[in-house]
Parts: C-alpha cells; sequence; structure tokens
C-alpha cells in the first residue's frame, strides 16, 4: 500500500475534475498539465476560504486576550 493512498482516497476528485472539464471547459489534457496551485487561479481564491483580514484578527484578539500567568513569579 502506497503512503500517499490514504490521501488521495479522500481527495474528491471527481468533483474537482468536474470543475475543471465542465465548469472551466477543459480537455483532460490540460486538466491534468495542471499544477495545484494554476487550477486554484483558474477556479478563483473566492471558492477557498478567505485569509482572515488584519482587522478581523485585531477584534479577535480584544475579545479573547491572551491571558497572563504568575507562575514562575517571586513574591517579594
Amino acid at each position: 500500500m502506497s503512503r500517499y493512498s490514504s490521501h488521495a482516497a479522500s481527495f474528491d476528485w471527481p468533483a474537482l475534475m468536474q470543475a475543471g472539464m465542465r465548469g472551466l471547459g477543459l480537455r483532460p489534457d490540460q486538466f491534468w498539465a495542471l499544477t495545484p496551485a494554476e487550477l486554484w487561479l483558474l477556479l478563483g481564491p473566492e471558492t477557498g476560504d478567505a485569509p482572515m483580514a488584519r482587522g478581523t484578527l485585531e477584534a479577535l484578539a480584544a475579545r479573547f486576550p491572551d491571558e497572563t500567568s504568575d507562575i514562575g513569579a517571586k513574591d517579594g
């Protein structure tokens, strides 16, 4: 058994092939010649989760601030 078989089994190849060949109109040889980055670009970055913007991160940090610990503090 290949070390890659568990990854390949969980990947939805039919959906990806349909998006590339039916949705984008690629021929099979064009589809298989693409790198994952090229296919992602053709499908559009909006098809995946957008990275968190700075404002969203700052709001999240304000809502859930880091807690400080007294571990290792010396009584004085």
